[in-house]
């Protein structure tokens, strides 16, 4: 039985029961359930198949059944780091200090992680839980506390991996992501908002699945469920009515910064993927194929290109000795499947390409000159350059360096700068107007779409890529940005 059958099941069995409640009352009122709640043990892992469902009281003991086994396995992660402020005050200026005097100050952050491996004491989590800290503390469910050093970090996925030096640890079965179905029954459990909220179980289904464009991470492909989500609760974990887990979850759409039933969870096999790389490399390889997107085919587009339907994403331009070119790939190439499923937009097929492992070979279906082809690419690996992080103190003097700093988009900005959903890219939060940026037209609440010939989708990119430009010796820039509902350059000075 699969798990949507369960929950439908599951909903009959209540539906069932509330019609002939009445009917139970007046016949038996000393009736009691077949089914007793066991505790927490490796034998008591009982899947939904083995518990029988026939009062609406089996219903709720399996349900406070799941969320006793797998509570256990999930964590309550706390942070301190140190920032740096400028302070400034009317006498600076009168001892010719007009930047003020930096101060540092100690911040506490909170979230959630999940017990993956009993044996090695390997927790997952957010990788934005855990960024820039200085120190990590894991508190167990028995409250028990220890320190946690980073086995393995990847922005490009928001996944970290920690390691506590602790035997026989309560440890949640991993579950299979590509086989959720929209409508299952699903728990979320983690610390929202405060310690004191520790543990806490919510209840839902799974909304939707293969989420993109949330604007949070490189690659997204996340679950999304209405079970409450709330801050704290990054890095929690998502659990299925088999008590495996299917998702970590990691961040909510909101417009008053609490839960509104939209959250979002990374699916656990591009969790698995990506742990498995930190614990053997330290570092996540990805595979690289050398494209860029042209443009998705629409209905005008196929008709242009004497298409039968719209189907797949043109390529626009082909790196010269990459991984495509070599095969044989060309601009003007449309992308119609990958390894023989059908492919629906770039967005996903980049997620796909980049969860391949560097030597993979796969088909890709390509529609030329009004014919159907195959050809066969061996990946190669993602310059690690493209997305690993920027230290805080690079990206504190990049910022110095360029008069302004950036942030990510987020619900709350797009609905202040009123753009369309589909606009990507990092907002300019502050800039100061003696900076050479300002004298070249760049302003507070511009968006920053594109430099050189590069698409930014987030701050930690942005950084990476002006590092870079630093480095290698570039007097100058041109930037695209989105301004009041127009598209503008900018050229700046570095």
């Amino acid at each position: 039985m699969d798990r949507f059958t369960k929950s439908i099941v599951a909903a009959v069995a209540i539906i069932t029961l509330l019609l002939g409640m009445q009917f139970a009352s007046d016949n038996d009122t000393t009736q009691t359930s077949d089914y007793n709640t066991p505790t927490y043990n490796e034998s008591s892992a009982t899947s939904a198949d083995e518990i029988p469902i026939r009062t609406l009281a089996d219903f709720n003991n399996a349900i406070v059944n799941i969320a006793e086994r797998t509570n256990p396995t999930v964590v309550t992660i706390t942070t301190e780091m140190t920032v740096r402020q400028q302070s400034r005050s009317p006498f600076d200026l009168f001892f010719n200090n007009p930047q003020g005097q930096q101060r540092e100050r100690q911040v506490s952050g909170l979230g959630s992680g999940v017990i993956v491996d009993s044996g090695e004491g390997y927790i997952i989590t957010n990788n934005h839980v855990i960024e820039n800290a200085d120190e990590i503390n894991v508190r167990l469910f028995n409250g028990d506390e220890h320190s946690a050093e980073v086995v393995g970090a990847d922005p490009g996925s928001d996944v970290a991996v920690l390691k506590i030096d602790v035997d026989d640890l309560p440890a949640i079965p991993l579950g299979d992501s590509d086989g959720i179905n929209v409508g299952e029954m699903v728990l979320a459990i983690g610390s929202p908002l405060q310690e004191s909220f520790a543990h806490t179980v919510s209840q839902g289904i799974v909304s939707a699945s293969g989420r993109s464009f949330v604007g949070l991470n490189l690659y997204e492909n996340y679950i999304q469920t209405d079970a409450a989500i709330n801050p704290g609760n990054s890095g929690g974990a998502l659990i299925n009515l088999d008590g495996e887990l299917i998702g970590i979850n990691t961040a909510i759409a909101s417009r008053s910064g609490g839960s509104q039933g939209i959250g979002f969870a990374i699916p656990v096999n591009m969790v698995k993927n990506v742990m498995e790389d930190l614990i053997e490399d330290g570092r996540v390889a990805r595979g690289y194929l050398g494209i860029e997107m042209g443009g998705e085919v629409d209905q005008t587009m196929a008709r242009a290109l004497d298409m039968g339907s719209p189907r797949g994403f043109i390529i626009g331009n082909v790196e010269q000795g990459g991984p495509a070119d070599e095969a044989g790939l060309k601009s003007g190439d449309v992308v119609v499947e990958l390894n023989g499923e059908p492919v629906r937009d770039f967005y996903d097929f980049r997620i796909a390409i980049a969860s391949s492992s560097p030597g993979t070979e796969v088909d890709l279906g390509i529609f030329r000159d009004g014919e159907d082809m195959s050809i066969t690419v061996e990946l190669g690996e993602l310059n690690r350059e493209e997305i690993a992080g920027v230290q805080p103190d690079v990206e504190e003097e990049l910022t110095e360096r360029l008069g302004f700093e950036v942030s990510n988009l987020t619900d709350n900005i797009r609905q202040q700068l009123r753009l369309e959903s589909g606009v990507e890219g990092v907002v300019v939060a502050d800039i100061e107007q003696q900076s050479r940026a300002y004298r070249q037209g760049l302003r507070q609440g511009d968006v920053i779409l594109q430099i050189g010939s590069q698409v930014i989708e987030n701050e930690n990119q942005f950084y990476t890529m002006m590092n870079s430009y630093l480095e290698s010796g570039n007097d100058a820039l041109l930037m695209r940005i989105y301004r009041q509902g127009r598209n503008m350059f900018v050229a700046i000075e570095l």
